[in-house]
């Protein structure tokens, strides 16, 4: 198993509050490893630190210079004036996809949304949430993050996006997920990673 993205007594500090503590993780290819933890734990701030979305304080995150990254957080970051078709297929663009009309179809069809819904004022929360998944999904990624990824979810939507993690491990890529359901650590994840005051435990 090599290592898809590893991070390296990487932590964050907000001035004398430390949300994270040097922390070292690695990700294998094809691994599903769960975040888990009470509220403010650090889930979050060590998701968006791997993602790049957040620079750390300490430390460093490193991942092969070629590995894509999804990147799905709880906040969505759709635009609310385009259909989800239109979302996906800008997001596409914008990822270098050579045929966004083509990948966009086929995200569609794997989260279950209708193409020609608006995303802000039409979609659902669940709705949008699947939106939100389907965008960090373009690429695809060789390793997945997603905070809180089903929790907007209903069951069978929820299936189909276990179901789609289950078809990308196969290609080797990976998944790291936070979460406080406390049955899907258990069904899905390889490894659980534990977190409570900014440290694993």
């Amino acid at each position: 198993m090599s290592v898809l993205l590893a991070a390296h007594a990487v932590g964050r500090r907000y001035g004398e509050h430390v949300a994270l503590h040097p922390t070292d993780l690695e990700v294998g290819t094809g691994e599903v490893v769960a975040l888990v933890g009470p509220n403010g734990a650090g889930k979050s701030t060590l998701l968006a630190l791997l993602a790049g979305a957040l620079p750390p304080s300490d430390g460093r995150v490193d991942h092969p210079p070629d590995a894509r990254i999804g990147w799905a957080p709880q906040r969505a970051g759709h635009y609310g004036r385009l259909s989800a078709r239109e979302n996906l297929e800008l997001f596409a663009r914008l990822g270098g996809t050579s045929d966004p009309a083509a990948e966009a179809s086929s995200l569609l069809a794997a989260v279950g949304l209708r193409d020609d819904t608006r995303a802000s004022g039409v979609l659902s929360v669940g709705q949008r949430q699947r939106l939100n998944l389907a965008i960090a999904m373009i690429g695809p990624p060789d390793v997945l993050l997603a905070d809180e990824p089903t929790a907007a979810l209903d069951e069978a939507a929820s299936e189909r996006f276990w179901e789609a993690v289950a078809a990308r491990r196969e290609t080797g890529a990976a998944l790291v997920f936070a979460t406080q359901l406390g049955d899907e650590p258990r069904r899905y994840a390889d490894r659980v990673v534990e977190l409570d005051e900014g440290r694993i435990v």
